[in-house]
């Protein structure tokens, strides 16, 4: 079995649980996946599968990728990824990988996704500067301060706080409940927040801490 499945997040709600407590859930399609390609330790250097997700129109797809596709026989695909998986041999090209075969309620999984890109952000709001004085005549209110040191070493260090990009990085969070497993739609609840927007492609494994 793989150690993951591809998933799309669709949104966020509440459910209730049998003790009348309300639960927040992340709402993610979870799969169908197609195996397109499998990679072994004698011919790649590790075992892994090329699994295929998110229905793509044929037409949009260029011909060395549609012969890719083809050797699966199930259309075409948005998205490619490939999951670690211990034993290859389990699986065939074109099998497809449901979130019914992964999924329990009660698991406790880890989601990847790209994190919300926030364009150009100052150092407050980026790395929760404090920032100066907000009084009259300070001059110093959302500003990052001194970034260098003395004449030595006369550089500013690397990895120095500074404002720049702010979100659009891949982001794990670890130890999520599965609260609910709805095979007929290929949907998975999962317990608070999972990283990226709407429609986000999102990676979803076993919990490796749990």
């Amino acid at each position: 079995m793989t150690k993951g499945i591809l998933g799309k997040k669709l949104g966020m709600t509440q459910v209730f649980a049998v003790d009348g407590k309300c639960i927040p859930v992340t709402v993610v399609e979870a799969g169908p996946c197609i195996v397109l390609q499998k990679k072994t330790e004698d011919k790649d250097g590790y075992n892994a599968l090329q699994l295929g997700f998110g229905a793509k129109k044929t037409h949009r797809v260029n011909k060395p990728a549609m012969g890719h596709f083809k050797k699966s026989g199930k259309g075409a695909f948005e998205f490619l990824r490939e999951v670690e998986c211990e034993n290859v041999d389990d699986h065939a090209v074109g099998d497809a990988i449901t979130c019914e075969d992964f999924f329990a309620a009660g698991d406790m999984v880890d989601v990847t996704g790209n994190s919300k890109g926030k364009g150009f952000q100052g150092v407050m709001k980026r790395w929760n500067f404090a920032g100066g004085r907000a009084s009259h005549g300070s001059m110093f209110h959302r500003r990052p301060g001194g970034i260098g040191a003395s004449a030595w070493p006369a550089r500013v260090f690397k990895g120095k706080k500074m404002a720049g990009q702010m979100g659009n990085k891949r982001v794990t969070t670890q130890g999520l409940e599965v609260v609910d497993v709805r095979p007929e739609k290929s949907l998975v609840l999962v317990k608070g927040a999972v990283p990226g927007p709407v429609n986000g492609l999102l990676l979803i494994r076993k919990s490796r801490k749990v």
